[in-house]
């Protein structure tokens, strides 16, 4: 009896795992698929190639200046400085426009 059980129970634990490696493999060739596709190609040819497509313009911003760096500080600076009590924290907390 205990031997069917055994039997019965190792035949489960073998379908899951079963079940487990065909997902597996069906995640692997959609994602390899995936990757053949032209949308991955063209990211990837953006993202390292620094492609374009014909009618896309590219603009080139120049870096920000010392004083545009200092002011984004100072503001976050005056924020962080605020000190709230308690019951401003919980306040705030339990209505967001208080």
């Amino acid at each position: 009896m205990s031997r069917n059980w055994e039997l019965t129970e190792r035949l489960a634990a073998e379908k899951k795992e079963l079940e487990l490696l065909n997902v597996e493999v069906e995640t692997a060739a959609l994602q390899n698929e995936y990757y053949r596709s032209d949308e991955y190609q063209e990211l990837l040819a953006r993202k390292y190639l620094d492609k374009k497509t014909k009618d896309e313009k590219m603009v080139v911003m120049p870096e920000n200046s010392e004083g545009a760096r200092n002011k984004r500080q100072t503001i976050t600076k005056e924020v962080t400085e605020k000190d709230y009590s308690n019951f401003e924290k919980w306040m705030m907390y339990l209505f967001p426009d208080y």
